[in-house]
C-alpha cells in the first residue's frame, strides 16, 4: 500500500480496511503507524541491500557505481513507498534497524572501494551518492522532468559526473605556485 498511495498517505485505518480487519485488530500485529513505518524501512533496507549487492558483484569503479545506481533507480520506481521509508536514519537504540542500515552502508562502501576513499571523504561521498540517487528518483517519480530529452541519459551522465568527482574527492589541493620546495617533494 505504501507503494500505491505513498508513505506519507499511508494510514493504519487504510491498512486495516485493505486487510478486512478492524483497526483494533490491526494493533494486535503492529504497534502503531511508527512501528509500521519501521517495518517498511527494514523491508526496504533488506531488499535494497540484496539488489545493490547483486548489481555490484564482479564490478569495480565506474562500472560498479553505474550498476548500483541503476539498481537503486529501478528499485525506487518499483517500490517508491518502501524506498521512502528506507531512507530515514535509524533510531540508535534500534539494533535491528541499525544493523540493516550498516549492511547497506557496507554495500556502498564496497561500491566506492575503487575510488580509494576513506574516513570523512568516504562518508561525504556516500551521502552525496544517496542525495543524487534519492533526489533524482524522487523528482522522476513526481513527474519533475518535463522536457523532451529522455531522463535515462541524464541519469547516466549524472552518475558518471559523480564518479569523476569521486576520483578526485580525497585529492589534496595542489601546491600554489610553480616551484616545488623540499616539503612538496617529500609529500609527492
Amino acid at each position: 500500500m505504501a507503494d500505491e498511495v505513498g508513505l506519507d498517505r499511508l494510514t493504519l485505518a487504510a491498512v486495516a480496511a485493505r486487510l478486512g480487519v478492524t483497526l483494533p485488530s490491526l494493533y494486535k500485529h503492529v504497534n502503531g503507524l511508527d512501528a509500521l513505518r519501521r517495518e517498511l524501512a527494514l523491508l526496504g533496507l533488506h531488499e535494497l541491500t540484496a539488489e545493490l549487492s547483486a548489481a555490484a558483484v564482479g564490478r569495480a569503479g565506474r562500472d560498479a557505481l553505474q550498476a548500483v545506481a541503476g539498481a537503486y533507480r529501478s528499485y525506487a520506481h518499483r517500490r517508491p513507498g518502501v524506498t521512502a521509508a528506507a531512507v530515514a536514519a535509524p533510531d540508535p537504540g534500534d539494533a535491528e534497524h541499525v544493523t540493516a542500515s550498516e549492511q547497506i552502508f557496507g554495500v556502498l562502501v564496497a561500491t566506492l572501494g575503487g575510488y580509494r576513499l576513506a574516513g570523512e571523504d568516504l562518508i561525504d561521498a556516500i551521502r552525496s551518492l544517496r542525495v543524487v540517487l534519492h533526489g533524482f528518483t524522487s523528482l522522476e517519480d513526481a513527474g519533475g522532468f518535463g522536457l523532451a530529452r529522455p531522463v535515462h541519459g541524464t541519469f547516466e551522465r549524472l552518475i558518471d559526473a559523480l564518479g569523476d568527482t569521486f576520483v578526485h574527492w580525497g585529492t589534496p589541493d595542489p601546491p600554489t605556485g610553480n616551484r616545488i620546495d623540499s616539503q612538496d617533494a617529500k609529500r609527492a
